[in-house]
Protein backbone atom coordinates (compact mmCIF):
# COMPACT_ATOMS: atom_id res chain seq x y z
CA UNK A 1 0.00 0.00 0.00
CA UNK A 2 2.73 2.48 0.78
CA UNK A 3 4.58 1.56 -2.74
CA UNK A 4 1.26 2.41 -4.19
CA UNK A 5 0.75 5.84 -2.61
CA UNK A 6 4.34 6.57 -3.35
CA UNK A 7 3.31 5.48 -7.08
CA UNK A 8 0.43 7.89 -7.45
CA UNK A 9 2.22 10.90 -5.97
CA UNK A 10 5.47 10.07 -8.57
CA UNK A 11 2.38 10.41 -11.32
CA UNK A 12 0.95 13.74 -10.02
CA UNK A 13 4.99 15.20 -10.05
CA UNK A 14 5.56 13.47 -13.92
CA UNK A 15 1.96 14.78 -15.17
CA UNK A 16 0.32 17.94 -13.48
CA UNK A 17 -2.82 18.14 -16.02
CA UNK A 18 -5.38 19.16 -14.07
CA UNK A 19 -7.09 16.20 -13.15
CA UNK A 20 -10.91 14.71 -13.00
CA UNK A 21 -11.64 12.24 -9.74
CA UNK A 22 -14.61 10.00 -10.82
CA UNK A 23 -15.71 7.24 -8.46
CA UNK A 24 -18.21 4.54 -9.61
CA UNK A 25 -20.49 3.63 -6.64
CA UNK A 26 -22.09 0.27 -8.18
CA UNK A 27 -24.65 -1.83 -6.82
CA UNK A 28 -23.35 -5.66 -7.20
CA UNK A 29 -26.08 -7.10 -5.07
CA UNK A 30 -27.53 -10.69 -5.73
CA UNK A 31 -30.47 -8.83 -8.01
CA UNK A 32 -27.70 -7.78 -10.30
CA UNK A 33 -27.17 -11.56 -11.45
CA UNK A 34 -27.43 -12.56 -15.11
CA UNK A 35 -27.77 -9.78 -17.72
CA UNK A 36 -27.55 -6.39 -15.32
CA UNK A 37 -23.88 -7.50 -14.34
CA UNK A 38 -22.87 -9.03 -17.41
CA UNK A 39 -23.68 -5.63 -19.13
CA UNK A 40 -22.59 -3.37 -16.11
CA UNK A 41 -18.92 -5.04 -16.75
CA UNK A 42 -19.25 -4.45 -20.49
CA UNK A 43 -20.02 -0.86 -19.74
CA UNK A 44 -17.44 -0.23 -17.41
CA UNK A 45 -14.64 -2.05 -19.70
CA UNK A 46 -16.11 0.66 -22.52
CA UNK A 47 -15.83 3.53 -20.33
CA UNK A 48 -12.14 2.80 -19.43
CA UNK A 49 -11.54 1.95 -23.13
CA UNK A 50 -12.88 5.33 -24.28
CA UNK A 51 -10.84 7.34 -21.75
CA UNK A 52 -7.82 5.92 -22.99
CA UNK A 53 -8.17 6.30 -26.61
CA UNK A 54 -9.06 10.31 -25.26
CA UNK A 55 -5.68 11.85 -25.82
CA UNK A 56 -6.75 14.72 -23.45
CA UNK A 57 -9.08 12.72 -21.45
CA UNK A 58 -6.31 9.71 -20.45
CA UNK A 59 -4.07 11.95 -18.92
CA UNK A 60 -6.91 14.05 -17.13
CA UNK A 61 -9.03 11.23 -15.52
CA UNK A 62 -9.24 9.44 -12.24
CA UNK A 63 -11.26 6.45 -11.89
CA UNK A 64 -11.99 4.99 -8.60
CA UNK A 65 -14.84 2.02 -8.26
CA UNK A 66 -16.34 0.50 -4.89
CA UNK A 67 -18.62 -2.06 -5.60
CA UNK A 68 -21.81 -2.78 -2.68
CA UNK A 69 -23.11 -6.09 -2.48
CA UNK A 70 -23.37 -8.00 0.51
CA UNK A 71 -20.18 -5.80 2.18
CA UNK A 72 -18.80 -2.57 0.71
CA UNK A 73 -15.50 -2.59 -1.14
CA UNK A 74 -13.02 -0.60 -2.46
CA UNK A 75 -12.74 -2.50 -5.85
CA UNK A 76 -10.21 0.05 -7.33
CA UNK A 77 -8.15 2.79 -6.09
CA UNK A 78 -7.37 6.62 -8.16
CA UNK A 79 -4.41 5.87 -10.47
CA UNK A 80 -3.10 6.21 -13.80
CA UNK A 81 -5.96 4.88 -16.18
CA UNK A 82 -2.82 3.12 -17.83
CA UNK A 83 -1.72 1.21 -15.02
CA UNK A 84 -5.49 0.16 -13.78
CA UNK A 85 -6.74 -3.10 -14.47
CA UNK A 86 -10.33 -3.14 -14.45
CA UNK A 87 -12.04 -5.54 -11.50
CA UNK A 88 -14.48 -8.43 -12.45
CA UNK A 89 -17.85 -8.18 -10.90
CA UNK A 90 -19.44 -10.51 -9.22
CA UNK A 91 -23.57 -10.49 -7.99
CA UNK A 92 -24.33 -11.04 -4.12
CA UNK A 93 -25.85 -10.30 -0.87
CA UNK A 94 -27.86 -7.09 0.01
CA UNK A 95 -27.33 -4.02 -0.71
CA UNK A 96 -25.19 -1.18 1.45
CA UNK A 97 -25.31 1.70 -0.14
CA UNK A 98 -24.69 4.16 2.40
CA UNK A 99 -21.66 2.25 3.16
CA UNK A 100 -20.66 2.46 -0.45
CA UNK A 101 -21.50 5.92 -0.96
CA UNK A 102 -19.39 7.07 2.11
CA UNK A 103 -16.35 4.99 0.95
CA UNK A 104 -16.34 6.99 -2.51
CA UNK A 105 -16.72 9.86 -0.56
CA UNK A 106 -13.92 9.01 1.90
CA UNK A 107 -11.79 7.72 -1.84
CA UNK A 108 -12.56 11.11 -3.25
CA UNK A 109 -11.74 13.37 -0.38
CA UNK A 110 -8.18 11.40 0.20
CA UNK A 111 -7.29 11.65 -4.11
CA UNK A 112 -8.24 15.96 -3.29
CA UNK A 113 -5.80 15.69 -0.50
CA UNK A 114 -2.88 14.55 -2.30
CA UNK A 115 -3.65 16.58 -5.41
CA UNK A 116 -3.54 19.46 -3.04
CA UNK A 117 0.12 17.75 -1.41
CA UNK A 118 1.30 18.09 -5.09
CA UNK A 119 0.41 21.21 -6.20
CA UNK A 120 -2.04 19.98 -9.18
CA UNK A 121 -5.32 21.33 -9.65
CA UNK A 122 -8.58 19.19 -10.37
CA UNK A 123 -11.97 19.70 -11.77
CA UNK A 124 -14.82 19.19 -9.25
CA UNK A 125 -15.17 15.49 -8.18
CA UNK A 126 -17.91 13.30 -9.81
CA UNK A 127 -19.71 10.28 -7.93
CA UNK A 128 -21.84 7.97 -9.91
CA UNK A 129 -24.47 5.78 -8.43
CA UNK A 130 -25.87 2.96 -9.84
CA UNK A 131 -28.32 1.10 -8.28
CA UNK A 132 -31.31 -1.61 -9.13
CA UNK A 133 -33.03 -1.85 -6.04
CA UNK A 134 -33.14 0.48 -2.45
CA UNK A 135 -30.42 0.53 0.41
CA UNK A 136 -30.16 -2.37 3.05
CA UNK A 137 -28.62 -0.19 5.30
CA UNK A 138 -29.19 3.66 6.33
CA UNK A 139 -27.84 6.07 4.21
CA UNK A 140 -28.86 9.32 5.90
CA UNK A 141 -24.86 9.81 6.94
CA UNK A 142 -24.18 9.75 2.70
CA UNK A 143 -26.87 12.20 2.57
CA UNK A 144 -26.17 14.53 4.50
CA UNK A 145 -22.19 14.54 3.30
CA UNK A 146 -23.30 14.82 -0.44
CA UNK A 147 -25.63 17.35 0.88
CA UNK A 148 -22.78 19.82 2.12
CA UNK A 149 -20.57 18.98 -0.54
CA UNK A 150 -23.16 19.82 -3.78
CA UNK A 151 -24.10 23.20 -1.60
CA UNK A 152 -20.46 23.84 -1.58
CA UNK A 153 -19.63 23.17 -5.59
CA UNK A 154 -17.40 20.50 -4.21
CA UNK A 155 -19.03 16.83 -5.89
CA UNK A 156 -21.49 16.59 -8.98
CA UNK A 157 -23.42 13.48 -8.52
CA UNK A 158 -25.00 11.30 -11.29
CA UNK A 159 -27.80 9.28 -9.23
CA UNK A 160 -28.79 5.97 -12.32
CA UNK A 161 -31.48 3.17 -11.56
CA UNK A 162 -31.07 0.25 -12.79
CA UNK A 163 -34.78 -1.46 -13.85
CA UNK A 164 -38.24 -0.57 -12.41
CA UNK A 165 -37.38 -1.64 -8.75
CA UNK A 166 -34.99 0.85 -8.38
CA UNK A 167 -35.84 3.22 -5.23
CA UNK A 168 -36.17 6.32 -7.19
CA UNK A 169 -37.33 7.84 -4.09
CA UNK A 170 -33.57 7.12 -2.11
CA UNK A 171 -31.55 7.81 -4.93
CA UNK A 172 -33.65 11.53 -4.88
CA UNK A 173 -32.27 11.82 -1.40
CA UNK A 174 -28.87 11.18 -2.41
CA UNK A 175 -28.71 14.10 -5.35
CA UNK A 176 -30.10 17.37 -4.36
CA UNK A 177 -29.34 19.09 -7.41
CA UNK A 178 -29.93 16.81 -9.90
CA UNK A 179 -33.08 14.12 -10.47
CA UNK A 180 -32.21 10.55 -10.61
CA UNK A 181 -32.79 8.82 -13.46
CA UNK A 182 -33.61 5.83 -15.07
CA UNK A 183 -31.45 3.48 -17.48
CA UNK A 184 -33.34 2.38 -20.47
CA UNK A 185 -33.31 -1.39 -20.68
CA UNK A 186 -30.21 -2.38 -20.23
CA UNK A 187 -28.26 0.23 -22.11
CA UNK A 188 -25.09 0.80 -19.68
CA UNK A 189 -22.77 0.97 -22.76
CA UNK A 190 -24.59 3.58 -23.75
CA UNK A 191 -24.51 5.83 -20.62
CA UNK A 192 -20.71 4.65 -19.94
CA UNK A 193 -19.80 6.02 -23.29
CA UNK A 194 -21.87 9.18 -22.57
CA UNK A 195 -19.88 9.80 -19.83
CA UNK A 196 -16.80 9.19 -21.22
CA UNK A 197 -17.50 11.97 -23.47
CA UNK A 198 -18.43 14.28 -20.76
CA UNK A 199 -15.50 13.64 -18.74
CA UNK A 200 -13.40 15.06 -22.44
CA UNK A 201 -15.30 17.96 -22.29
CA UNK A 202 -14.61 18.73 -19.03
CA UNK A 203 -10.91 17.94 -19.23
CA UNK A 204 -10.79 20.42 -22.02
CA UNK A 205 -11.99 23.39 -19.89
CA UNK A 206 -10.79 25.39 -16.75
CA UNK A 207 -10.78 24.37 -13.30
CA UNK A 208 -13.64 25.86 -12.01
CA UNK A 209 -15.50 26.78 -15.49
CA UNK A 210 -19.26 25.19 -15.81
CA UNK A 211 -19.20 23.29 -18.89
CA UNK A 212 -22.83 22.00 -19.33
CA UNK A 213 -23.44 18.22 -20.10
CA UNK A 214 -24.64 16.76 -23.36
CA UNK A 215 -28.67 16.71 -22.92
CA UNK A 216 -29.11 15.12 -26.20
CA UNK A 217 -26.59 12.82 -25.43
CA UNK A 218 -28.69 11.22 -22.55
CA UNK A 219 -31.86 10.54 -24.14
CA UNK A 220 -29.96 7.48 -25.72
CA UNK A 221 -29.69 5.84 -22.05
CA UNK A 222 -31.95 7.86 -19.49
CA UNK A 223 -35.59 8.33 -18.88
CA UNK A 224 -36.81 10.38 -15.90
Amino acid sequence: MKEEFIIRQQELVENPTPRVPICLALDVSGSMSGAPIAELQQGVNMFFAAVRDDEIARYAAEIAIVTFGGVARKALDFFSIERQQIPLFFADGGTPMGEGIELALDLLEARKTEYRNAGVDYYQPWLVVMTDGAATDNIDGASHRIADLVASRKLTVFPIAIGDQANIAQLAHLSPMRPPLRLKGLNFREFFLWLSRSVSRVSQSTPGESVPLDTDGIKAWGQV
